[in-house]
């Protein structure tokens, strides 16, 4: 395998990585005011993500930094064409997380409620924006010979990459609510576990009516395999959330967001970010790559670095692995 290809499968597994870890995470804050029923409830859904948000943004930054290292033309490409949602994307990450540290901070209803609505706007906007972005580089955009972008600034957004926005928020969604019937207990538990399983069959459907878009479009016969597992998946998570097992469902999820991914990626290969105008503009992995030598560095940089990242984070989700509950939750203390 070419460092180029490498690559692109290193970078495929950040995305991966990012929406697997930032899909429970976004899910919990989208469900917030849906779940919690009071300020203590809320305390407990923010508390199952408390130890460890802040570490799954990092993979955000990891798949763009590899991107902009590994394939700087793709990154370039992409990132200007979809300048827009993604400073929403940011801004939203900004807010969201001044939010988590400011709720606690004065003991106001008032307070915690005008905070709790930026952690749900700020859970909201980046699914939806990663969902467009991400579709975008798969179905394409208008490119000219030279790789720029013909049209506005509004090129990216298009039924089928509103489409894929909506399959990410439709994941977090489930995602999040399978999270927390993983992690909490009680009556919280109990509704997290109902609501995920009477909204995974719709909200699952823009997901899998993505993936049977780009299928259809540029498929391959193996990614077929790979979609039909992301089918399977889904519906073991149902019948295991049904079941009453909580971890074997959100691990069924996890391997649903896999396969989804590899199906999405592997019928975008060799390209990385499609000519809608004409095939011939497209950028592929080859003619986007960095030097040999920068490919070199940076795969020498990633496999003493990515370890010690993968142990740590998996350190702390161990360390934080135990249920929350009401009766966890001390009162409130504000000086």
């Amino acid at each position: 395998m070419s460092l180029e290809t490498l690559w692109f499968c290193i970078i495929v597994a950040f995305w991966l990585g990012y929406l697997f870890l930032e899909g429970f995470d976004f899910g919990v804050g989208m469900l917030l005011p849906i779940l919690g029923r009071d300020n203590t409830e809320r305390r407990v859904m923010i508390n199952t993500i408390g130890p460890v948000w802040d570490g799954n943004e990092v993979w955000l930054i990891v798949a763009a930094g590899a991107m902009f290292a590994a394939f700087p033309n793709w990154y370039a490409s992409l990132f200007s064409a979809t300048y827009l949602p993604l400073l929403l994307v940011l801004l939203a990450l900004i807010g969201r997380g001044v939010a988590f540290e400011y709720r606690g901070k004065v003991d106001s209803q008032r307070w915690r409620r005008n905070w709790d609505r930026v952690i749900v706007l700020g859970s909201w906007i980046p699914p939806l924006g990663v969902g467009l972005i991400l579709t975008t580089t798969i179905l394409g955009l208008p490119l000219d010979a030279h790789g720029n972008r013909i049209g506005g600034a509004f090129e990216s957004i298009r039924w089928d990459t509103l489409l894929g926005a909506l399959a990410v928020v439709g994941f977090a969604l489930v995602h999040g609510a399978a999270f927390l019937a993983l992690k909490t207990a009680g009556d919280l538990r109990e509704r997290a576990r109902v609501f995920a399983i009477r909204a995974l069959p719709v909200a699952l459907l823009p997901l899998f009516g993505l993936l049977l878009v780009v299928q259809w479009r540029s498929g391959a016969l193996w990614t077929v395999v790979a979609l039909a597992v992301a089918v399977v998946a889904a519906v073991v998570a149902w019948r295991k959330l049904v079941a009453d097992r909580d971890g074997q469902a959100f691990a069924a999820l996890g391997v649903m967001i896999a396969a989804a991914v590899v199906t999405l990626f592997g019928a975008l290969y060799p390209d990385v970010l499609p000519s809608t105008l004409d095939p011939a503009n497209s950028l592929t992995v080859a003619e986007t790559a960095s030097s040999p030598y920068t490919l070199e560095v940076i795969t020498w940089v990633g496999a003493f670095g990515a370890p010690a990242v993968l142990v740590y984070q998996g350190w702390t989700y161990w360390v934080f692995r135990k249920r929350i509950s009401a009766a966890h939750i001390p009162p409130v203390h504000t000086p």
